[in-house]
């Protein structure tokens, strides 16, 4: 419940509007490369003003500054969450909302600890307190008179969408505020907000990432689903998807809705699991890069019209200014006519970006649920740090599956469920495609644009999610539901060519780290299958030396078991001798010169595994004397687990270490054998 997570994917944050705006930006631009102690500290005094104008442009000055790092530990010292705390139940309701949002970006930019000290300083009383007024006021049709000072805002809507986004935040990162979102019935709080989905979406968004986050291996919450819950569910997931973000609504409810699966009756397991990979599929079965030039061009042209028209109306007004030139009142009245309207003609600029954003997001977080599909068990902390040492993957051919991808809440086999819907939508044929890398053109266009550059980080991440479902596929599905082992060749020789297309592939470390994680998986399976590796001696050494040197540990152990597989085959096989001593001094020197004891287990691992049988493999290691190599550095191995151990390891990790060592010592034996019988 509530695990703490090691990696989190940026979070959009709160932006300060309106009047507060300039007051934000000269705070923000007055503490680069200083202390806090000036503007900082002047922003956080004005959180007492009597007037409510300056207590939120004091507000909305520290949301600017709690998206600067730096300056996070000097506002801890000055207790900013508990002078904030009190401002969410702020008479005026735009405090309320600034109060929020700084808040929110404190909770999205300063991490694990930084949200933990925030249940510590007890902002979630306050938080909770808030979230239930809100609940309350979308229960009344009166309007207080702050809200009806703008008519074109929902002030209590956009309250709740901050309140619920710092929610999100702590709760990812703070058991404990898991704990009290159970005990303070903000499950049925967060599900009313949801239930209006179909008039502010926005708010059902952040609603459902929390949701998602909140459901995940929490038991205790899951008793609180009553049937009128999860039919709020169902109506989000089943809406129609007009509009991209309907479409990550939807997703994410789909994720929620898989997190609930030991709740739903056995019955409806079949029905629930078809319709969320419906959703899955729809998602996946559009094109990213064709889907962001369209709504670049759309953006373009949606602009160019708007300038077109401000231009005729700006024409004739001027005309209009002319020919009433003797009145002095008409003109006047005119020109606060057009502005107004020319305010209400021009939709939102970003209206395209945000579309598209949502869509991306969508995408992500469909592979994101299809590989949480594919295991039975969470793996300690972080699943996608968990998952990317070995899971990330690249994707299948057209005809590579027939079948679906992993297993489900038991380590026995796939069920039939998914493995059914998987193969009904398609799934794993649409994986494959997510595998490409990002359309050149839609990269260009983004490059060209800097509110568009970002999109294409989030591609990039899409291909290294989509190189993670296929990992999981290939490692759990058999060879006759990955298409044979042509296709599996196939799939080889396409991951080789991902890999070798980009000179500089050796930087890209989320992509390295994928593809070393997919080819490690794929190799292992046709290795067990007796299939033909299909990478050269030059090749697997290239990205052998490249990922050796990634100060990702994760690549590490990916290259050197790559390497062990790799050569595990050919030491069966008639001229490999050259090969195979190339192979051997690699994994000597990661084993005895690498830092990290996990990646010099996994170097020992791969030694046992080439050199124990073959005859070239025998001759290989007399060659390069393996034996008087690994007893000088037994010994060395066994000191480093004894004080290294304990203070930087887990106990998982220094269990397998244990292994190690004691097959090192096995290992060493056979050594000798093999020795003295070549030299006999």
């Amino acid at each position: 419940m509530g695990k703490s997570r090691t990696k989190r994917f940026k979070r959009p944050q709160f932006s300060p509007t309106g009047d507060c705006q300039a007051e934000a930006v000269a705070a923000a631009n007055g503490t680069e490369g200083q202390e806090d102690d000036g503007p900082a500290a002047e922003l956080l005094e004005k959180l007492q003003h009597p007037r409510a104008e300056v207590r939120e442009c004091a507000c909305a000055g520290l949301a600017r500054l709690m998206q600067q790092r730096p300056v996070l530990p000097g506002l801890a010292r000055r207790d900013a969450v508990r002078r904030l705390g009190p401002l969410l139940l702020d008479p005026s309701l735009a405090v309320r909302e600034t109060a929020a949002g700084a808040l929110r970006n404190l909770s999205a930019c300063g991490g694990f600890e930084v949200c933990d000290d925030m249940v510590t300083k007890d902002i979630m009383t306050p938080l909770v307190a808030l979230l239930k007024e809100c609940s309350a006021g979308l229960d009344s049709n009166e309007m207080s008179p702050q809200e009806q000072k703008d008519q074109n805002r929902n002030y209590i809507e956009n309250i709740a969408n901050e309140a619920v986004n710092v929610l999100w935040n702590i709760c990812e990162c703070s058991s404990r505020a898991v704990s009290i979102f159970n005990k303070e019935g903000c499950l049925e709080i967060v599900l009313k907000y949801l239930s209006r989905f179909s008039t502010n979406v926005d708010l059902a968004i952040s609603v459902a990432y929390c949701l998602q986050t909140v459901t995940e291996d929490n038991p205790d919450l899951l008793k609180s689903f009553s049937a009128p819950a999860l039919h709020v569910l169902e109506s989000a997931m089943l809406s129609p998807a007009n509009t991209m973000e309907y479409m990550l609504l939807k997703t994410l409810v789909a994720g929620t809705i898989w997190n609930l699966k030991d709740i739903i009756p056995s019955k409806s397991q079949a029905e629930i699991i078809n319709a969320i990979l419906k959703i899955l599929s729809e998602v996946l079965e559009m094109d990213a890069g064709e889907t962001v030039i369209k709504m670049k061009e759309a953006e373009t042209q949606r602009l160019k019209t708007a300038a077109e028209t401000e231009e005729i109306l700006d024409n004739v007004n001027r005309d209009d200014l002319i020919e009433d030139d003797e009145m002095e009142e008409i003109p006047q009245r005119r020109k606060v006519r057009r502005k107004t309207f020319m305010s209400d003609l021009l939709p939102p600029t970003d209206k395209e970006l945000r579309e598209t954003v949502a869509f991306l997001t969508a995408q992500q977080t469909a592979l994101e649920i299809i590989v949480n599909m594919c295991y039975s068990e969470d793996p300690t902390d972080d699943e996608w740090e968990e998952l990317s040492s070995s899971d990330e993957s690249d994707a299948f051919m057209e005809n590579s599956f027939n079948e679906c991808s992993g297993q489900l809440l038991s380590p026995l086999c796939l069920s039939h469920e998914i493995h059914t819907a998987l193969t009904n939508y398609l799934i794993p044929k649409k994986i494959f495609e997510k595998t490409a890398f990002p359309n050149i053109t839609a990269v260009d266009i983004c490059s060209r644009t800097p509110t568009w550059k970002p999109l294409i980080r989030k591609m990039n991440t899409i291909q290294c999610r989509a190189l993670v479902c296929l990992q999981s596929l290939v490692s759990l599905l058999d060879m006759d539901h990955l298409g044979g082992s042509t296709a599996l060749q196939t799939l080889a020789q396409h991951l080789s060519q991902l890999l070798f297309s980009q000179p500089d592939f050796a930087k890209h470390v989320d992509f390295l780290e994928a593809i070393s994680s997919a080819l490690r998986a794929l190799l292992q399976t046709m290795a067990s299958k007796n299939i033909s590796q299909c990478m050269t001696p030059d090749q697997l050494m290239t990205l052998c030396k490249a990922g050796i040197h990634s100060s990702n540990i994760n690549v590490r152990v990916n290259v050197v078991s790559i390497l062990g597989i790799t050569g595990s085959v050919l030491s069966k096989e008639e001229g490999t001798f050259e090969t195979l001593k190339t192979i051997g001094c690699f994994l000597l020197e990661v084993a005895t010169k690498d830092p990290s004891l996990v990646v010099a287990g996994e170097a020992l691992d791969a030694l046992f595994v080439v050199f124990a049988d073959g005859k070239e493999a025998e001759r290989a290691s007399v060659q390069i004397k393996l034996l008087s190599a690994l007893k000088e550095f037994q010994p060395v191995f066994k000191t480093k687990i004894r004080k290294e151990g304990r203070s930087k390891y887990t106990s998982d990790q220094l269990c397998v270490l244990d292994n190690v060592k004691m097959n090192l010592r096995r290992f060493v034996a056979y050594q000798e054998t093999i020795e003295k019988k070549l030299t006999t």
